[in-house]
C-alpha cells in the first residue's frame, strides 16, 4: 500500500534559511507564522496514512489520533505539509510533544487522549486526484489547500494563517518567541515547492536578558569550561535554572575556567536546578559545578518555553555593573 502514495515517502521537506529581517518586496512574498512544533509531511492513499518528520523518520506511532483523523477524511489521497502541535493551558507546549516520543505504546495512547495533537497545515504537495503539485506556484498550492481544508472540517486540523502584508507579518514577529509561534516564514508566491532546499526565509524575534551565572559545565573532553548555566530569580526570591550559553570561544576558556573555579560554592541554584527529575535528563545533565551568584551576563535568546530558554543562548557581554538580584523573570515574559 505504501508504494501507492502520490509522492515517495522519502520526499524531503522544503526548508528555510535564517535571516535578520523579512523580505519586503510587494507582491512577491507570502508570510506565515513559524509554528512551534514538529514539522511533518502527511501522506494518505486509501486507508493508509504515513507521517514523516523532517529527518525522514516515521511519526505515526507517536500521534495515533492524527493518523485516525487523516485516515477518516473523505479525500482518499493527498500529501500535505504542516506542523504537529499540542496546546496546553492556551499555549503550544514543545515539552508535551517531546513526551510523545516514548517507547511504550500504552503511554502514547494515554497521552493522545489527555493532550491530543493538532495538525497545522500550510502547504499541499499532492491533491485528492493524486496530482502532484510540487512544481506548481505557491499561490496555486494554497488554493488547493484551502479547498482541501473546507472538505476536511475537523477541529484538530487547522489552516495556518497567511498574509501578503508585511506590516501584519511584522506584528506577528513582534508577538512571537513565547508560546505558540517561533517567528515568521516568508515564501515566494510564485515559487515551486523545492524539496530539500532552503527556499524559504525564516526570521525569529531575538531578545536579550541579563542572567545570573549559577553554575557551569566542563567540556566533555577536558577540564575547561564548556557552557555557562543561567538563572533568573522567581517571585519567591529563588534562583531558577533557565538555560545555558552556547559553546565558549576557545581563546577565552582557560582564563574563564580559572575565574569560575574560584567562585565554586553550592548550591548554585536555590530553585529549579539543572539535572532535576526529568525523563529527558541524561547522565551528563547532573554534571555541573555550582557557583556563588555573583556573575551576571547579557545573553541573546529566541524562544521561551515553560519558563526556560528553548535553545542555547548567545553570550553577548559580562555585566559587572548589574546586581544579581536584578535578574528576574519579568525580562522574558
Amino acid at each position: 500500500m505504501k508504494g501507492k502514495f502520490a509522492l515517495p515517502l522519502d520526499t524531503r521537506l522544503m526548508e528555510a534559511k535564517a535571516a535578520d529581517d523579512l523580505p519586503r518586496e510587494q507582491g512577491i512574498w507570502q508570510y506565515e507564522p513559524k509554528w512551534d512544533g514538529f514539522r511533518c509531511l502527511a501522506f494518505k492513499e486509501g486507508d493508509a496514512v504515513d507521517l514523516r518528520a523532517k529527518s525522514g523518520k516515521p511519526l505515526g506511532r507517536y500521534f495515533p489520533e492524527l493518523v485516525s483523523i487523516l485516515g477518516a477524511l473523505k479525500p482518499e489521497r493527498f500529501v500535505v505539509d504542516g506542523e504537529i502541535v499540542i496546546e496546553t493551558d492556551g499555549e503550544l507546549s514543545f515539552e508535551a510533544l517531546q513526551m510523545r516520543l516514548h517507547p511504550a505504546e500504552s503511554r502514547i495512547r494515554k497521552l493522545s487522549l489527555a493532550t491530543p495533537a493538532k495538525f497545522v497545515l500550510f502547504d499541499m504537495l499532492a491533491n485528492s486526484a493524486g496530482e502532484g503539485l510540487v512544481d506548481k506556484p505557491l499561490i496555486e498550492r494554497r488554493v488547493a489547500l484551502e479547498a482541501f481544508m473546507k472538505s476536511a472540517d475537523h477541529p484538530q486540523l487547522t489552516l495556518s494563517r497567511r498574509t501578503t502584508d508585511v506590516a501584519v507579518a511584522l506584528a506577528w514577529l513582534k508577538k512571537s518567541g513565547h508560546g505558540s509561534t517561533d517567528g515568521v516564514v516568508a515564501k515566494l508566491l510564485h515559487g515551486a515547492y523545492r524539496p530539500g532546499e532552503r527556499a524559504m526565509v525564516k526570521v525569529k524575534r531575538l531578545r536579550t536578558a541579563d542572567c545570573v551565572v549559577g553554575g557551569f559545565r566542563y567540556l566533555a573532553s577536558s577540564r575547561e569550561v564548556g557552557s555557562l548555566l543561567l538563572g533568573l530569580y522567581n517571585d519567591q526570591g529563588q534562583l531558577d535554572h533557565v538555560g545555558f550559553t552556547s559553546t565558549i570561544a576557545r581563546a577565552d576558556r582557560a582564563e574563564l575556567t580559572k575565574r569560575l573555579e574560584a567562585l565554586r560554592s553550592p548550591p548554585g541554584f536555590t530553585g529549579k536546578a539543572p539535572g532535576g527529575p526529568s525523563r529527558w535528563s541524561t547522565e551528563r545533565s547532573g554534571q555541573w559545578e555550582p557557583l556563588r551568584p555573583e556573575l551576571v551576563v547579557e545573553v541573546c535568546f529566541d524562544h521561551v518555553t515553560g519558563d526556560r530558554f528553548r535553545h542555547g543562548t548567545k553570550l553577548l557581554r559580562w555585566r559587572p555593573d548589574k546586581a544579581a538580584s536584578q535578574c528576574r523573570f519579568d525580562q522574558i515574559i
